[in-house]
């Protein structure tokens, strides 16, 4: 399986490391680390360098409670160090946003894939995206960030999941996208309790039934923190053991802070696979 991101077709056939890059000041792990555009690509450098072929670039951050940013706010953030990503190395840029004016501007800057958490759900959203020809990721969220984890509720977590990305995946196909520049995301930690995220990784193939990538982000996440009683920034181990159980579950990216220890860990579940054949 391939990804046709212009410039560069991203071979699935193994584990693809997407490295986080937010360039806001409240995101819940890295908010304010990268203050200037100079830090910003640098750290993009840094972690092709490392491994990562994707590089996930965010305005505005999701977390719980964030206040939410202006179009023009998160353009001003985010294109300057799309720009400069893009003069200095070859890595896949994704623009993780919403907002359609945030896409059409990032993507005229150099980004080649979507990371949408509200799947194209925003007014213009769908059009724009399918005008633009890149790959999008559609991920799950119950509600809306800042109040998602108030009191998330499910008949069925995995087949409401399941549900809601084959609905988008169709809302797609009939607005012009081609289905094989398409990748789904359960969304952990999106309007989910603890016991929701471990039913979806549990059952992460299911999602594989679509025959499209899968996308997982779990990368220090609060369900992490909750398993381990561990802050942010001690969660590493835990995010390396739901990476590797994520890929040996069908996953295809992997969107990670930490992606040297990251691209370590899928590479020795790789090895797993090859002796199996």
């Amino acid at each position: 399986m391939q990804l046709n991101c212009g410039h560069r077709l991203l071979d699935l056939s193994r584990p693809v490391v997407m490295g986080i890059l937010n360039v806001t000041p409240d995101s819940f792990s890295d908010g304010g680390a990268y203050p200037d555009t100079a830090q910003a690509a640098a750290r993009a450098r840094q972690m092709v360098e490392e491994g990562a072929e994707l590089i996930d670039v965010g305005g505005e951050s999701t977390r719980p409670g964030a206040a939410a940013v202006d179009s023009e706010t998160e353009i001003s953030r985010v294109v300057p160090v799309i720009e400069a990503i893009r003069a200095s190395c070859d890595a896949v840029i994704s623009i993780d946003t919403s907002k359609p004016e945030v896409m059409q501007a990032a993507v005229a800057a150099g980004a080649a894939f979507i990371n949408d958490v509200r799947a194209l759900r925003e007014p213009g959203a769908l059009e724009v995206a399918a005008s633009l020809e890149v790959p999008v990721c559609l991920m799950h969220m119950q509600g809306q960030p800042r109040t998602m984890q108030d009191a998330p509720d499910y008949d069925d977590v995995v087949t409401d999941v399941a549900a809601f990305l084959g609905e988008r995946v169709e809302s797609c196909c009939r607005a012009g996208m081609a289905r094989e520049r398409l990748v789904i995301d359960p969304g952990f930690g999106f309007g989910k309790t603890l016991r929701h995220n471990l039913l979806l990784l549990n059952n992460l193939h299911r999602l594989t039934e679509f025959g499209l990538p899968v996308l997982v982000g779990i990368s220090r996440k609060s369900m992490i923190g909750a398993i381990l009683d561990r802050a942010v920034d001690q969660r590493l181990y835990g995010s390396l053991a739901a990476a590797t159980i994520s890929l040996m579950k069908g996953a295809s990216i992997i969107r990670t802070h930490d992606v040297a220890p990251t691209v370590d860990a899928l590479r020795v579940v790789t090895a797993l696979g090859a002796v199996r054949k």
